[in-house]
């Protein structure tokens, strides 16, 4: 089974994922484009039983606008996000694919909260769900 390895930007925190992530999906909630600074977040979500998170990290803890909560992983040295869980999705782990050394991950399959993308970006390509 495939293993891919993600880090944090000095690599003292590490996530490791074994297999293919079941979704990629790109966010474009406020939250998500303050944790990267960028106009969305990308990100692959594996089974929760196939992620091993190895380091030194902190837990932040925020409620999202569902209403449920949301538990973000990160590097106290650098401060780099490498995985974080969805309450109601307690059964995934998200890892930021920006954190992943390889480009083969496979593509977004969906687009969420697109009503909050900015105006000026478009996220195409075929296969993709548009989630507002």
């Amino acid at each position: 089974m495939r293993e891919r390895i993600a880090r944090c930007r000095c690599g003292q925190l590490s996530a490791t994922c074994k297999g293919d992530p079941v979704r990629v999906s790109v966010c474009h909630c406020r939250s998500c484009q303050r944790r990267t600074g960028g106009p969305f977040s990308a990100q692959a979500r594996f089974p929760a039983g196939d992620v091993v998170v190895s380091g030194e990290y902190r837990v932040w803890e925020r409620i999202a606008d569902s209403g449920r909560c949301a538990w973000y992983r990160w590097c106290p040295e650098c401060g780099a996000t490498v995985a974080y869980a969805n309450e109601g999705a307690d059964d995934f782990i998200a890892i930021p694919i920006g954190a992943f050394a390889d480009d083969d991950l496979p593509r977004p399959t969906a687009s969420i909260f697109e009503g909050r993308k900015q105006p000026w970006l478009a996220i195409v390509g075929d296969g993709i769900g548009h989630i507002d």
